[in-house]
């Protein structure tokens, strides 16, 4: 069934990639990503992130699908793109006078770990149910997603205890930059596009997803921006409960808008693929969670 999805219904990503906790996820390893001096450069010099902050998040989203639900060929085209990108650019650095390239190994290797990493300790700590050894497993599939960027997956942690000490290790190197603080400011508070707003009943305000997202992040990074006075942690753990329930019970088509429309169209793509292979694609994508939608071959 490979063929169908790069990562099928029967893997650890699949259940992780389709928690709606990885808005909060995501928005939580931008935050992270920032923290690198280098990465940080990066992105402020060769993007428009200060004008659309949330249009990065939603292109990294159209990524992570492709590289998840999409076709091996989807998967592939994609990662050639973005490999062409980053070959491209270039960052200054005005401490320095250095030039670095943008897809310089160290940086790629920490822009994954930020991002995978926060998909993964939000979901667990939202509720969803992984044990130690499925979330190991989640971090050795993420591999792949790595590969697509130009990492070597050898070189990327693939356990929970490997990416625990790639942390420890990164962590001297890190500091919050003028360009950090801004961009932690911008994610605060953006401007969301038409198609999220519209999800959300009543239209709440969007700081309280903002801050939501930023008190996820660990200890030590919250302690470096000191951006927002601290709360209890297990407030924090309560309202990211209550924003996953909420988001988790939005029928798929309505939850599919805050994507992009290619991304949708993808998505589309991946349901016809599965559903034309025996997987019972009634209930959409998150549907296949319940192996009983599966059919006998991959169940067994």
């Amino acid at each position: 069934m490979t063929d169908l999805v790069v990562q099928p219904p029967q893997t650890a990503t699949w259940v992780v990639h389709l928690d709606r906790s990885m808005w909060v996820g995501g928005v939580r390893g931008l935050m992270l990503q920032a923290l690198h001096p280098l990465a940080m450069l990066g992105v402020w010099q060769n993007s428009n992130f200060q004008d659309d902050p949330f249009g990065r998040l939603r292109r990294t989203a159209d990524f992570v699908g492709r590289v998840t639900f999409g076709s091996p060929e989807e998967a592939g085209e994609i990662g050639r793109r973005v490999r062409g990108i980053h070959k491209a650019l270039r960052i200054r650095d005005p401490e320095t006078g250095r030039t670095h390239r943008v897809d310089d190994p160290e940086l790629l290797l920490w822009v994954h770990c930020a991002e995978v990493s926060s998909y993964l300790e939000v979901a667990r700590r939202g509720g969803l149910a992984l044990t130690e050894r499925q979330a190991d497993r989640y971090l050795r599939e993420q591999r792949k997603s790595a590969a697509y960027v130009g990492l070597h997956p050898d070189d990327v942690p693939g356990s929970c205890a490997e990416m625990a000490a790639y942390f420890k290790e990164v962590r001297p190197r890190l500091r919050v930059t003028p360009e950090a603080v801004s961009a932690v400011r911008f994610l605060l508070w953006p401007k969301l596009p038409r198609e999220l707003r519209l999800l959300s009943p009543g239209k709440p305000v969007y700081f309280p997803f903002g801050a939501l997202c930023y008190y996820t992040l660990p200890d030590w990074a919250r302690r470096m921006y000191g951006l927002l006075p601290e709360v209890p942690q297990a407030t924090v753990t309560a309202a990211l409960k209550a924003f996953r329930f909420g988001l988790n019970a939005l029928p798929e088509p309505m939850h599919d808008r805050a994507f992009m429309p290619a991304t949708r169209s993808m998505l589309q793509g991946a349901r016809e693929r599965l559903g034309a292979a025996g997987y019972d694609v009634g209930k959409g994508l998150r549907g296949l969670i319940d192996p009983r939608r599966w059919p006998k071959t991959a169940a067994g």
